[in-house]
């Protein structure tokens, strides 16, 4: 995943998500995954990663998880394409 780096933790993993959804618009996973990569690097493997931090921020109250356009309720229905936005 980041030849001779090391993985970023999960203060970087939230951090990354809540910079890349601020401002109200709706961002997938791999937006994040991309902006902690960079571009042209491999950011495949952070996703799961990433998907588990979203569900912590949403558990605090810090973002949504959207599938369908609307806001799950718990992990169970985070499965499939899902979009994170910073709460309001």
């Amino acid at each position: 995943m980041f030849e001779n780096e090391k993985a970023p933790d999960n203060d970087a993993l939230d951090a990354a998500i809540l910079s890349v959804t601020a401002g109200g618009m709706s961002k997938s996973p791999s937006d994040v995954a991309v902006s902690l990569a960079g571009p042209g690097k491999a950011w495949q493997g952070l996703l799961p990663k990433i998907r588990a931090r979203a569900l912590v921020l949403m558990a605090e109250g810090k973002i949504e998880i959207l599938r369908k356009g609307k806001p799950i309720a718990d992990a169970a229905d985070m499965r499939g394409v899902v979009r994170l936005r910073a709460k309001a």
